[in-house]
């Protein structure tokens, strides 16, 4: 176990978002007209490292719904994955702890999706055990209904881990080449460029193993602690083919930060029973040279905060990665 390592900024205040009273009169009234009644109340969603506008709206007749939205002509990539989220959230099976989308618009050149609200938290750090546990029993539940997804799925022709992997994620072999400068790195990795460079190349091969889907994008501010204690998983734009065990490594990254034995977690979790042996080092090495080479070079849309918990993020993998490995 690892001495307690909090994030530099906590998970639930990342975010830079736009206020309510901020957006355009024309969307404001549509979504208004959407849901109802009047909006007499917003409040921003804290978490997440996106510009986009989210927040939880309530209306003068009681009612409420969690709207996120993007324009166009600013954040085209922003409205992309937004609808792609729509369209995952209409087809994901019934019974999973996923808010539900109610509806999307076009308006004004901005692009709203409409959930159903959930009145929760992300998680605290370091790990409740109870909200620790909530989460891993949701998220076995959740890898167990997408192990054999059902096809109005599949047919929306997700990506592929494998080629994300190749096309996005692996950067040790960059940095070994000279085309990606060489990030910062604690001391007992320091040397060990060879043996990252080996370990991030077997994901793509133990990717393309897998039959189901995956989140793709699993962190602590993507889960919802709700006030039965019932974790729910949130923002699907990035749902890929792949391995369970891939996001279940990416989301115990801060379990080892906060101290906890998180290989016995990773080992005795459902959605590691097919993993390879060394399938947990493989993708920590993977997320441990994405976060630290993106962390150089985050876009402009992003919040302000997104470099410094990439690094924190990176730093963290390699801990754990260079204590399963014993490298000193």
């Amino acid at each position: 176990m690892s001495d307690p390592a909090p994030p530099p900024v906590p998970y639930h205040a990342t975010a830079r978002r736009p206020g309510w009273d901020v957006l355009p009169a024309q969307l404001r009234a549509a979504v208004a007209t959407r849901l109802g009644a009047p909006v007499v109340q917003a409040r921003v969603a804290g978490a997440g490292f996106t510009r986009g506008f989210a927040a939880v709206l309530r209306t003068a007749d009681g009612g409420s719904a969690f709207v996120k939205a993007a324009a166009r002509a600013e954040q085209p990539r922003l409205v992309d994955w937004y609808a792609r989220e729509a369209a995952i959230l209409t087809r994901l099976p019934d019974g999973l702890p996923v808010p539900r989308l109610r509806w999307t618009l076009w308006v004004a050149g901005w692009y709203a999706l409409c959930l159903e609200p959930v009145d929760g938290h992300c998680p605290r750090l370091p790990w409740d055990p109870a909200e620790l546990t909530s989460t891993l029993i949701g998220f076995a539940d959740v890898a167990a209904a997408l192990a054999d997804p059902p096809a109005e799925l599949t047919s929306l022709g997700l990506p592929r881990l494998a080629d994300l992997a190749r096309d996005d994620i692996l950067w040790w072999g960059e940095v070994a080449a000279g085309r990606e400068p060489a990030p910062p790195l604690p001391a007992p990795v320091r040397g060990r460029l060879t043996d990252l460079v080996a370990l991030e190349s077997l994901l793509p091969g133990y990717a393309a193993d897998a039959t189901g889907l995956t989140h793709g994008d699993l962190r602590v501010d993507n889960v919802l602690i709700d006030r039965s204690g019932t974790a729910w998983f949130c923002d699907w734009p990035w749902m890929c083919h792949g391995p369970a065990w891939f996001d279940l490594a990416g989301l115990l990254i801060t379990g080892y930060a906060g101290g906890l034995d998180v290989d016995s977690i990773f080992d005795t979790h459902p959605a590691a029973t097919d993993a390879p042996a060394d399938a947990l080092d493989v993708t920590l090495a993977a997320l441990a040279g994405y976060h630290l080479t993106a962390a150089a070079s985050a876009p402009s849309t992003a919040s302000a905060h997104l470099p410094a918990h990439q690094r924190w993020t990176g730093v963290q993998a390699l801990g754990w990665l260079a204590r399963r490995q014993g490298w000193t």
